[in-house]
């Protein structure tokens, strides 16, 4: 037996894995094992994707361009809400791989 498994099995016999929370439940069903991990620390945390802000930047942007009456000033919104779409949909393929 390997020093892992010993100090795994001494472990278990000492109790050191009774009443773990979730302890005789199914796992939570994941769709993207690969970045499952990387998603539940980001989640207990607070943080959130990158396409998730720039929504946010977005929402703002079309927030503001409704109350705007100045046309150089409602081109210059709209050039930034072209390019935030652009950066969102780049994140969002970005986050899917």
């Amino acid at each position: 037996m390997d020093l892992i498994s010993a100090r795994i099995a001494e472990a278990e016999k000492n109790g050191a894995f009774d009443d773990l929370p979730g302890a005789g439940k199914p796992l939570p069903r994941v769709d993207d094992p690969e970045n499952a991990l990387i998603r539940r620390i980001m989640e207990e945390n607070g943080a959130e994707p990158e396409f998730v802000s720039l929504g946010r930047e977005l929402r703002r942007l079309r927030a503001e361009l409704a109350g705007v009456t100045d046309r150089t000033k409602r081109t210059e919104i709209m050039k930034s809400m072209s390019m935030m779409e652009a950066r969102i949909d780049m994140a969002r393929k970005a986050w899917a791989r």
